[in-house]
């Protein structure tokens, strides 16, 4: 490795035990101490959310500084609101009806991977769920985010430190690179990933043998249904595409409209400054702006639609914010139907939303699954048939999906880490919070006595069917003959033909007997099968049971037999 890589590794791993060694002490610290720590880093952030956004856009050159802004201020005000009332610290639940009480341990250390397109806000977001989850945190920057992030870190660990946080609470990368990271991910005082980023950071993060939380690409479509309120649904659009121009993974990034309401909603377009491009540059746009991997150009990604447009070398009105390629298809022979990170927007027309549905389906498929997109409707039946069916765990309904999706318009948690679920390859479908990094301990009370029964040939008292089920049915009387008969009856039979059994030597009667009392035999023959029965017999009758080399005794047997000593060893055969 160069000289660079190695010194990112060794960082990491100094990081990494640095943090562990912190989560001890932070562990034991009260619920009122994890708060006040919580309380001091979001008031410490809030203020500077303009000069982090400043910091962020210069560094990047990604979005747009007033859009960064309400970003950080999202992630130090209403993520700190959601996050405050949660408890975190010993007992944080009762199930008073269950007999069940729930007790909060922290998952550990965390790895947080932040990216270059939200660095500031998902840096002060990590960082406030970690500590309130009483998890050391280790933060490793996108490289050209570092300085940025950096920024955050110290402002926030300072905070920390004066509110009481032991030393290395809070930690950070400075010279990272892929193999510093990776290091950081598969360290042996990593307990938990938190990732967001690329398919192949996020891939990287699943297989580093460690839990993890991991979000991709996004890839949004967002449905217009004939009944919409269609200036609301086309604003909500291009305000979702254009906030810090298009850089969060939930953004739109096509648009699936009825056909009948199609030249209404282009008009609507065209007047909240779209443009629609023509065959010829929609080719053109989709050169520049994605890769032969399939990727969007960094060079392109965040920047404004007449800044795309002019690195497609094509001219379109002053003031166009979002540019719009009119498809026919979804897949790589259709380069823009794929997740662009910027304002542009694929456009796809269909009959109806049966089609509709289908159409949003192949979208998401194609980069998105698990993740968002939206409807605009006012028909609830078609709204719930899209949740019932698509393969998206935030449906947001009426607003726009970048700020619908993080919560900042809908009631949805708000987090800036967004869980994929299933379809995505990820752990959850949960936006992210504090929760997602507690183990919970439970103290489960008895509520239903295990009852039991008397096991009439062991002594032993054994479990009783469970309350509710059916009895097990008795079992039917004996039938035909009785053992002692079927007995006699056969030593009649052979006797009739000569093979009498001959009396017992007179050494085997019990004393005071005469020839026809009957005695136990000695245990001269080792027996072939010894059963828990057969041991209470012999203790009753007090006799001995002599095994040997091919005796079958089972395991009760023996235990009884060894109680007891009865058994005999016969001699080995020579």
């Amino acid at each position: 490795m160069a000289d660079r890589d190695l010194a990112s590794v060794q960082e990491a791993r100094t990081l990494a035990r640095r943090a562990k060694e912190a989560a001890p002490p932070l562990a034991e610290l009260s619920q009122e101490q994890i708060d006040a720590i919580v309380d001091a880093m979001a008031a410490a952030a809030t203020p500077q959310a303009e000069a982090l956004a400043r910091l962020a856009h210069e560094e990047t050159g990604y979005g747009v500084v007033a859009d960064k802004v309400q970003k950080n201020l999202f992630a130090s005000e209403k993520v700190y609101r959601f996050i405050k009332p949660i408890r975190t610290v010993g007992v944080v639940g009762r199930l008073e009806d269950r007999k069940v009480i729930e007790i909060a341990e922290p998952f550990g250390v965390v790895a947080a991977i932040v990216p270059s397109t939200n660095p500031t806000s998902t840096a002060i977001y990590k960082i406030l769920i970690a500590l309130k989850a009483r998890c050391p945190i280790v933060l490793s920057p996108h490289p050209a985010a570092v300085r940025c992030i950096t920024r955050v870190a110290e402002l926030m660990h300072e905070a920390a430190r004066r509110a009481g946080a032991p030393d290395g609470a809070i930690n950070w990368m400075t010279t990272v690179t892929l193999d510093g990271t990776q290091e950081l991910m598969k360290a042996r005082e990593t307990a938990v990933i938190l990732a967001t980023g690329g398919m192949g950071l996020v891939r990287a993060a699943y297989s580093a043998g460690k839990p993890a939380y991991g979000v991709g690409p996004g890839n949004a479509p967002a449905y217009i249904e004939r009944s919409a309120d269609i200036p609301k649904a086309v604003r909500d659009i291009v305000t979702g595409k254009t906030f810090d121009n298009g850089v969060l993974c939930s953004s739109e990034n096509s648009v699936v409209v009825d056909a009948p309401i199609t030249e209404e909603v282009k008009r609507a377009f065209k007047a909240n400054g779209s443009h629609f491009l023509s065959a010829a540059e929609i080719d053109a746009v989709g050169r520049a702006l994605v890769t032969p991997q399939r990727l969007p150009n960094p060079k392109l990604v965040g920047r404004p639609a007449t800044a795309i447009a002019a690195a497609a070398g094509i001219s379109v009105p002053e003031g166009t914010r979002v540019l719009i390629a009119e498809l026919t298809g979804v897949g790589r022979d259709y380069p823009l139907s794929l997740e662009k990170l910027c304002p542009v927007l694929s456009f796809y027309v269909v009959s109806d939303w049966r089609e509709g549905c289908e159409r949003c389906q192949q979208i998401l498929r194609y980069g998105g699954m698990g993740h968002t997109m939206s409807i605009h409707s006012r028909n609830d039946e078609i709204i719930l048939q899209f949740g019932l069916k698509k393969p998206a765990y935030r449906i947001v309904v009426n607003s726009p999906t970048t700020h619908g999706s993080i919560g900042l318009t809908t009631g949805l948690d708000p987090a800036m880490t967004l869980g994929c679920g299933g379809y995505g390859g990820n752990i959850t479908s949960d936006n992210i919070s504090p929760r997602h990094l507690l183990n919970i301990k439970r103290l489960a009370y008895e509520i239903t006595p295990a009852a039991v029964r008397h096991h009439p040939s062991s002594g032993v008292a054994a479990a009783a069917p469970l309350p509710g089920l059916p009895k097990a049915p008795a079992p039917p009387p004996p039938s035909g003959l009785a053992a002692e008969t079927l007995a006699r009856r056969i030593d009649q039979f052979l006797a009739s033909r000569g093979y009498a059994a001959p009396p017992p030597p007179p050494s085997a009667r019990p004393a005071g007997s005469g020839p026809s009392a009957v005695a136990p035999p000695l245990p001269d023959k080792p027996a072939e099968f010894v059963c828990e029965d057969d041991v209470r017999q012999a203790v009753r009758h007090g006799r001995k049971i002599t095994i040997g080399e091919r005796s079958i005794v089972t395991p009760a047997a023996r235990d009884l037999g060894e109680q007891h000593r009865l058994f005999v060893q016969a001699a080995w055969p020579r």
